[in-house]
């Protein structure tokens, strides 16, 4: 059964996330932890692991949350062994892309469905890198040529 990490950021992000079906995997769940972050675990149980939440609205403590992550995010990495990496984005889920590939781990970054005409942020940095790349938009092909249109995941 191959071993996959679905990871993306709280809010609607995990709730496009939520949308795939998990069960025909041996799966683990990622994601930051918040006060409504506690029903994933009574949802995953012991499949479910946080990182630390932070917003780019408090730049500096911010920027440590995020050095933070990428060690725990190497530490859940080597902890669990995805073979492929699932992620609707954002910035919780570039570090752990960007790990996978140094470990020969295939990613998969579904672009937000809330984006129609512009590129993310996470999105533009881990474009490069994925081994396939969703967008959930005809339009957004012109932004990613090498994407892969697979429709909407609601």
């Amino acid at each position: 059964m191959t071993k996959v990490m679905f990871i993306s950021s709280m809010g609607g992000h995990l709730s496009e996330l939520s949308q795939l079906d998990f069960e025909d995997y041996d799966y683990s769940v990622v994601t930051e932890k918040t006060d409504a972050s506690k029903d994933i675990k009574k949802k995953y149980k012991n499949k479910a692991h946080f990182l630390i939440y932070g917003t780019r609205k408090t730049p500096i403590r911010y920027f440590f949350i995020f050095i933070f992550n990428i060690f725990i995010s190497l530490y859940l990495f080597l902890k669990i062994k995805p073979q492929v990496i699932v992620t609707t984005g954002t910035h919780t889920a570039v570090p752990m892309c960007y790990i996978a590939k140094l470990f020969h781990a295939k990613v998969i970054w579904i672009e937000t469905f809330a984006n129609i005409t512009t590129r993310t942020l996470a999105g533009r940095l881990v474009y490069p890198i994925a081994d396939t790349f969703v967008v959930q938009w005809e339009e957004m092909k012109k932004l990613y040529p090498k994407a892969k249109c697979w429709g909407w995941i609601y």
